[in-house]
């Protein structure tokens, strides 16, 4: 990505899908990748444009409120991706998409999502934590230090991120446990589209989860060795909410073993509304000494 282009245009310009007309079982879709140093597409990206993809094909009215969701294979950035819709499932209420995003006619990521009109009912939620710094209380990670393709990932993303207590890119400092919160937003105001925050909740939703696991073990980032992979990744949406205010992402870890690590997480708006909820598998694997 050049100097030129603004982080958050190129957000919804990987959002913005081209139709390509449907097929005789599927309706397709073609769609770009945000330039990354490494080059791997991020996953969030390809799951965010999965859940617009199986948007397309809905009314607005009939929303997004779960998915489950495989990463395949790594994607290459350079390269388009083609979206394939099934349409399941269309009941009176709710509506079943399967998605599936290809890069050299071989699948990348596959997503099973579900869409459901507005409906009345039971409601609650669990809290959000108490006693955590509000954004303005933590100072931003200042990547100065870093390799240069590394403080392109900082420079060239369209998120705020703000750790609670501390971030994992160069060392692990206190405790380690399995658990943080962080702060996220969108670094600049967003079009007032629900559906654009539904998905760019999805594209943050994959930004920091995997952290509890590394914490727990006192692993940064830049541990020599280090791999991390998304393995697969399941979502519910419950709440509307903005993503280009604060948002909250309580995360944890319940279990690590065998090369992986399960994480969960909950993101709250800043006065305590609780919009989604997520968990998440990944490879971990370090060299032994």
């Amino acid at each position: 990505m050049s100097d030129a282009v603004d982080p958050v245009t190129s957000l919804l310009a990987v959002l913005d899908l081209r139709d390509a007309g449907a097929r005789t079982t599927e309706d397709i879709f073609t769609g770009v990748s945000q330039p990354m140093p490494f080059g791997r597409v991020y996953g969030g990206q390809v799951l965010a444009q999965s859940i617009v993809a199986a948007s397309r094909t809905l009314p607005p009215e009939r929303t997004v409120h779960s998915m489950h969701g495989y990463f395949l294979r790594p994607g290459d950035p350079a390269d388009g991706i083609t979206f394939s819709v099934d349409r399941i499932h269309d009941g009176r209420s709710f509506s079943t998409r399967r998605t599936q995003a290809f890069q050299g006619g071989v699948p990348i990521f596959s997503m099973i999502a579900s869409f459901q009109d507005e409906d009345p009912g039971f409601e609650h939620a669990e809290p959000m934590p108490e006693g955590i710094p509000q954004p303005e209380e933590l100072t931003p990670f200042d990547p100065e230090g870093l390799h240069p393709l590394s403080r392109r990932m900082f420079s060239e993303r369209p998120v705020d991120v703000l750790h609670v207590p501390s971030p994992v890119y160069t060392s692990v400092e206190g405790p380690h446990v399995p658990r943080q919160a962080v702060w996220m937003r969108v670094s600049r105001t967003l079009p007032d589209d629900p559906a654009v925050h539904r998905a760019a909740l999805a594209y943050l939703s994959d930004l920091t989860i995997q952290e509890t696991i590394l914490r727990a073990h006192g692993v940064a980032w830049n541990a020599p060795g280090l791999k991390v992979a998304s393995l697969d990744h399941a979502m519910w949406w419950h709440r509307p909410g903005r993503v280009d205010d604060w948002l909250l992402y309580v995360q944890e870890s319940p279990n690590a073993r065998g090369g992986r690590g399960l994480s969960t997480g909950r993101i709250y708006t800043r006065d305590g509304v609780l919009v989604a909820s997520v968990a998440q598998e990944v490879m971990v694997r370090l060299p032994r000494d």
